[in-house]
């Protein structure tokens, strides 16, 4: 295994409190949704959902590039969702992805394709379930 990049950030206060990365870039309030702060904060939530939505963005982009396909541009939307059950509390997610330019079925091999290559896809794997929209447009 070669190590390409560490990223460090800091909760201070938990999910009412602040984040920070090492760097300075995220600096930003954390609140529960539905809390009076929430309008004003992020959540844990909406990180996992930005990072994982641009790391599949960035794997789907690495197949279309290696399969040489054209397309007229990918998005990735994450809905990440804190669940409760009699054991605590999980999370699930769903990948909204849309790629321009194809066909349906090209749009489903390609997302499941992104899928087993994503370094998030691959994290979750087993432990968290993961549903995958494909939308040709």
């Amino acid at each position: 295994m070669k190590p390409l990049f560490t990223a460090s950030a800091t909760a201070i206060g938990g999910r009412e409190g602040r984040v920070t990365s090492t760097d300075g870039v995220i600096d930003l309030n954390v609140s529960m949704p539905g809390s009076k702060h929430a309008d004003e904060a992020t959540n844990p939530e909406q990180l996992f959902a930005a990072g994982y939505a641009a790391c599949f963005g960035s794997a789907l982009n690495l197949v279309i590039g290696k399969e040489r396909i054209k397309t007229d541009g990918t998005n990735v939307t994450g809905h990440v969702t804190l669940n409760q059950d009699d054991e605590g509390f999980f999370i699930s997610v769903e990948l909204e992805v849309e790629i321009k330019g194809v066909d349906q079925a090209m749009a489903e091999r390609l997302v499941e394709a992104a899928h087993q290559v994503c370094p998030y896809s691959k994290a979750t794997r087993g432990n968290v379930d993961v549903k995958l929209t494909a939308k040709a447009a």
